[in-house]
């Protein structure tokens, strides 16, 4: 099934700019492709609530050019959220790869039996377990699942592909240690979306056991940022520009090229991929990389579930102490996982 998740226009808003034609020409095209579910407009509220984000964000980031300082910045940030509640935490080494192993604080919870493989966002270069911590509680509570948030190795001190290997070494520690692999979902943000999709893209190519369904939220899917969104959408997304796509690309593949397919996987063939859920924020320069990615994933004959959040910025899944609609989505994130593990939750 082919669901894609659309905005509804905002008549009352203010008028369109001409740059924005394109990427509202991509997503009327693709919704008719597929049927799809609205999930409404944008609220006041929550139109509110974004723009005191991003301010937030701004404020965090200003003067933040280098990637070192890109990752101070994102630390500092997310030092100022809350950290999950009413969870059990294990740290874990996953076969040489640092992780956390959490799950709700439940007295029947059956540890063991699903898990949620989280791979954070961060451009390839800054985020941990702290900063994505809240989400990935949340996640595990929802979905009644385990989830092992794994701390993979950062650029610019590693380059392509230590994070994918990291990314590949913890799927499999799942696998020797009692998971089965129908009971196991890979799931990640922004660069960490790139990293889990190209982590089972390498399970097929070694006709290993695949996941039962793959997550990622904005995925970073072409690293040679050629998407219309990155120039239609440059003035509607704050956290992540063409500029900052270039960056990380020459940091983290150095000499390969952006179009390689073990790299970006918008130039892969996904043929036989599992189900698959994208979700991103409609203003996000990354808006492209994720529909071009769902087009020819749903070609390939992928199960694929798109949905395009109104107004969202850049991993707003990651704030909802700020956002209501982090609470919305990631509710839909748990029951995407939910419906593709093998064995359901019984509470």
């Amino acid at each position: 099934m082919n669901r894609r998740i659309l905005p509804t226009a905002n008549r009352r808003g203010p008028k369109r700019p001409s740059g924005l034609f394109p990427a509202l020409v991509a997503l009327m095209l693709l919704a008719s492709a597929a049927a799809g579910r609205d999930i409404g407009p944008q609220s006041q509220i929550s139109r509110e609530q974004v723009e005191k984000f991003i301010g937030l964000w701004k404020d965090h980031f200003a003067g933040a050019d280098s990637l070192q300082q890109r990752r101070t910045a994102f630390r500092t940030l997310m030092e100022t959220t809350p950290g999950p509640t009413r969870i059990q935490v294990r740290q874990v080494d996953a076969d040489g790869v640092d992780a956390e192993l959490m799950w709700p604080a439940r007295l029947h919870h059956p540890i063991g039996q699903r898990v949620i493989l989280y791979v954070h966002g961060g451009g390839f270069s800054s985020g941990s377990i702290r900063t994505h911590s809240l989400l990935a509680g949340s996640l595990a509570k929802a979905a009644s699942s385990d989830v092992l948030l794994v701390e993979y190795r950062l650029m610019p001190e590693y380059a392509y592909p230590a994070q994918i290997n990291d990314a590949l070494t913890a799927y499999r520690w799942l696998l020797d240690n009692g998971y089965r692999n129908e009971n196991i979902v890979v799931a990640g943000d922004g660069a960490g979306g790139n990293i889990a999709i190209e982590t089972v893209l390498r399970q097929m190519q070694a006709a290993k056991p695949l996941p039962a369904a793959v997550i990622a939220l904005s995925p970073i899917t072409d690293l040679a940022a050629t998407g219309g969104s990155m120039t239609s959408n440059a003035g509607n997304d704050p956290l992540l520009g063409k500029a900052e796509i270039e960056t990380l690309r020459k940091t983290y593949l150095r000499s390969r090229s952006p179009t390689d397919p073990q790299a970006s996987p918008l130039y892969a063939d996904m043929a036989g991929f599992p189900p698959l859920l994208l979700q991103v924020g409609s203003g996000e320069v990354l808006l492209d990389d994720t529909l071009r990615l769902a087009d020819k994933a749903r070609q390939a004959g992928v199960d694929v579930t798109t949905e395009v959040w109104p107004g969202m910025p850049h991993q707003w899944q990651l704030f909802p102490s700020l956002l209501d609609d982090a609470d919305r989505s990631s509710q839909n994130i748990a029951e995407f996982a939910i419906r593709y593990f093998a064995d359901k939750p019984q509470e």
